[in-house]
């Protein structure tokens, strides 16, 4: 439980019109697009905050919609009061290669698979990573 900073002008653009602000309607569509399942949560849209409470269907599908729903163009925060562990990210910036995070977070830079993998459907390439993203981080099960 915790929150979560986004980068507001970055990510997918989902609003519909001209506003930027992304309703929760446009949120549900996403998270639904990308094949991740929301049964038992509930989005509150604030503003350019995203409050996200009830329970989650796994560990790894709570962070995955907290990402899916943070990194939208137009949300600055996500506010999550979903039991389970501490979601672990990280935000790219400039210069930055999955091998790098990998390098970084989990000690060797060979295991840049694992947060691919970690962040699919989000991800649909190891190169197409942007300043300001914010990925998962898988937990470390070899410590």
């Amino acid at each position: 439980m915790g929150i979560f900073s986004f980068l507001k002008g970055a990510g997918k653009k989902v609003a519909k019109g001209e506003a930027a602000k992304p309703s929760e309607d446009d949120l549900l569509a996403e998270i639904r697009a990308l094949g991740l399942k929301a049964d038992g949560l509930k989005l509150d849209v604030d503003g350019d905050t995203v409050k996200l409470s009830g329970d989650a269907a796994s560990q790894e599908e709570k962070e995955k919609i907290i990402l899916a729903v943070g990194n939208v163009e137009g949300i600055a925060a996500v506010e999550d009061s979903v039991p389970g562990t501490e979601p672990r990210f990280h935000e790219v910036r400039k210069g930055d290669t999955l091998w790098a995070i990998a390098e970084k977070t989990l000690g060797n830079g060979a295991r840049y698979t694992e947060i691919f993998e970690a962040n699919k459907p989000m991800l649909s390439h190891p190169d197409k990573i942007y300043p300001g993203q914010v990925l998962r981080i898988p937990q470390d099960t070899t410590a």
